[in-house]
C-alpha cells in the first residue's frame, strides 16, 4: 500500500529475544504513561480476519497522520510479548480469548477462565490483566467472532429450527462435526448438552469449520458443525446457524490492543474508534468472504469497506 512498508515475521527469534514486558515486581501497576509515537507497527496473526483488521487499523492510522507497518506474527505467544515489549503497537484481538490467554498467562495454565459471556464483565477481567503489562485495551465495537453452530438450510427448515434451544427441544439425535477437543470443552459438547439439552450421540473429529467438516455436514454423515460467527463459506455448503439464544459463547468481540506508552494516546483510540460504530459481524463474514473466496487483497477490501461507510477520503 501507498506510503506503508509490509513487514513479514522473519525476526521471530529477536522477537522471542526481546518480549519481556514489565518487570515482575512492577506487575500490578501501569508502568507507563500513555505515548503517542509517529510510526506504529500494526500486528496481525496471521489469518484473513486478522490481516483485514490489521489493514484497517494500518488505514485509519494512517489517515490520522501515522506512518504504520505492518507485521504478521501467527502465534500469540509471539505477538503479545512483542506487543508488550513495543516491537508491535497495535494488535486486533478478541476480549475473551485474550483475556483467558493473559490470565493463564499470570496465574498458571490452571487458573480459573476470567472470559465469560457478558461482555462488560470480560473487559473489566481484561483490562485488569492487561494494564500491569503496559498494555490498553481499547473499547470493543459490535463485531464479534464466536463459536457457532450450523446445520443444513434443509434440515433447519424440516425440524424447524432457529436457535440451539429448538434443536435441545427437539430431541433429534445429533452426530457434531468439530475438533476431537469438542469433548472436553465447556463451549462445545458439554455446554451443549447441559446448556441446551442437545443429544450429541458423538464428535466427528475434523476440525473447527473445515471444508471436511462442512461438507460432512452437507452430505448428511453429520448434522451438525462447528464453526464461527464470520465464516464466509456456509452458504457454499447450505448451510446456517443456529442462534445462540441461552448465551453459551464466550464474549468473543473484535477489541484493539495497543501498547500504552508508545500508542496509547487519545489520537489513537479515536481513530480505531471510529471503526466502532460501523463493523459488524456480519461485515466481517462479508470482508473474509471477498479474500478467500474471491481472492481479493485484504488491502483492497479493507480500503474498499472504509471507504463506502465514509471512514476513508
Amino acid at each position: 500500500m501507498r506510503g506503508r512498508a509490509a513487514v513479514t515475521a522473519a525476526g521471530l527469534l529477536a522477537l522471542t529475544a526481546c518480549s519481556t514486558g514489565p518487570s515482575l515486581e512492577n506487575r500490578g501497576e501501569v508502568t507507563a504513561s500513555p505515548g503517542d509515537s509517529h510510526h506504529l507497527t500494526i500486528g496481525s496473526a496471521g489469518f484473513t480476519e486478522s490481516d483485514l483488521l490489521a489493514q484497517m487499523y494500518a488505514q485509519l492510522l494512517n489517515q490520522a497522520g501515522y506512518k504504520t507497518s505492518l507485521l504478521t506474527v501467527a502465534n500469540r505467544e509471539l505477538y503479545e510479548p512483542a506487543l508488550e515489549s513495543g516491537q508491535i503497537d497495535v494488535v486486533p484481538e478478541y476480549a475473551a480469548t485474550l483475556a483467558d490467554w493473559l490470565n493463564a498467562k499470570t496465574h498458571g495454565a490452571d487458573a480459573t477462565p476470567v472470559g465469560s459471556p457478558d461482555l462488560d464483565t470480560t473487559m473489566k477481567a481484561l483490562r485488569e490483566l492487561a494494564a500491569p503489562r503496559g498494555l490498553t485495551v481499547l473499547p470493543p465495537g459490535r463485531a464479534v467472532d464466536q463459536n457457532a453452530f450450523a446445520v443444513t438450510a434443509a434440515y433447519a427448515r424440516q425440524h424447524h429450527l432457529k436457535t440451539l434451544s429448538d434443536l435441545g427441544a427437539s430431541k433429534l439425535r445429533v452426530r457434531l462435526a468439530a475438533g476431537d477437543e469438542c469433548v472436553q470443552r465447556p463451549y462445545c459438547e458439554p455446554g451443549l448438552q447441559k446448556v441446551y439439552g442437545i443429544d450429541i450421540t458423538g464428535i466427528d473429529p475434523k476440525g473447527v469449520g473445515t471444508t471436511q467438516a462442512k461438507r460432512a455436514v452437507q452430505e448428511g454423515r453429520d448434522q451438525m458443525v462447528l464453526t464461527t460467527t464470520t465464516d464466509a463459506t456456509l452458504d457454499q455448503f447450505g448451510l446456517v446457524l443456529l442462534a445462540d439464544d441461552k448465551h453459551l459463547q464466550n464474549a468473543d468481540y473484535v477489541v484493539p490492543v495497543v501498547n500504552r506508552s508508545r500508542a496509547g494516546s487519545a489520537r489513537v483510540a479515536k481513530a480505531l474508534g471510529r471503526l466502532n460504530d460501523v463493523l459488524t459481524t456480519a461485515d466481517l463474514a462479508d470482508m473474509n468472504r471477498q479474500v478467500d473466496s474471491w481472492r481479493r487483497l485484504p488491502a483492497d477490501v479493507a480500503r474498499t469497506y472504509l471507504k463506502d461507510k465514509g471512514l476513508l477520503k
